[in-house]
């Protein structure tokens, strides 16, 4: 019983807040929050969930985007050439997200029209990735095809929408998963608010992943310090052989 209370502590709050400032929750279309504003990582993580929940002042269905921070990805596809498998062709990719995940109330299909959903970057379709360089259209649509096949299979990128589950009329939420190998970094949770095919309210709200404890503080070192970091790795490789060595010799 006290885990599924501390499961459910941020809607519990939040409710309590609806009704508390009741008029004012009620003069915003929309209000969301997270139960966590902080993914922590650390040796031993396995991986996280995230709560969102909120509340509407009225009919209408909610979408809601998590979008990791973008930068370049390389995508390589590999060809036989006399027997031996190699890396014959690449194409570099910007604004790829290391992470996206999506959730609605009903399908994206019966919600928005695709110009909508271009426009703000709802689906895997339309998340305003672009080549580097000039590449012929079938060729483009093959390695955009396999970069998102790539990140799904790491698991950072979810295929299907989540489902956004409403308690009553008005209170809404979603639960997402985050894998053992979510980048960190600063990622942007969008929630929005559709009615009549039209984006009626929106609302973003930040969330961090961030190493934290000894793990975070090697990775620190490794990084500032790459020289000393190597040098010690070393030592501490040729010390754990002589003590294997020790300890096997008197056996």
């Amino acid at each position: 019983m006290r885990a599924l209370d501390r499961r459910f502590a941020p809607l519990l709050a939040f409710l309590l807040a609806l009704g508390t400032f009741g008029g004012e929750a009620r003069a915003e279309p929309l209000v969301a929050d997270l139960s966590n504003h902080l993914i922590a990582i650390t040796a031993g993580f396995t991986g996280a969930d995230l709560l969102l929940f909120g509340s509407t002042d009225g009919p209408g269905d909610v979408i809601a985007l998590v979008r990791g921070p973008t930068g370049r990805s390389v995508v390589r596809r590999k060809d036989r050439l006399f027997g031996i498998w190699i890396n014959n062709l690449s194409l570099d990719f910007d604004d790829v997200p290391n992470y996206y995940a999506l959730a609605s109330s009903r399908p994206l299909d019966e919600l928005l029209t695709g110009d909508t959903a271009e426009h703000y970057g709802i689906g895997l379709d339309h998340l305003g990735i672009h080549a580097a360089a000039d590449t012929p259209p079938g060729r483009l649509r093959e390695m955009l095809d396999a970069l998102a096949r790539i990140k799904v299979r790491e698991g950072l990128f979810r295929p299907e929408a989540g489902k956004i589950t409403f308690l009553g009329q008005r209170l809404f939420r979603a639960d997402f998963h985050f894998p053992s190998n979510v980048p960190t970094g600063s990622y942007l949770v969008e929630i929005l608010l559709v009615r009549n095919g039209q984006i009626a309210s929106a609302q973003t709200t930040p969330l961090i992943v961030s190493k934290i404890g000894v793990g975070a503080d090697i990775f620190q070192f490794a990084h500032r310090h790459a020289a000393a970091y190597g040098m010690a790795a070393i030592l501490i490789a040729l010390l754990a052989g002589w003590l294997a060595h020790l300890a096997f010799r008197r056996v």
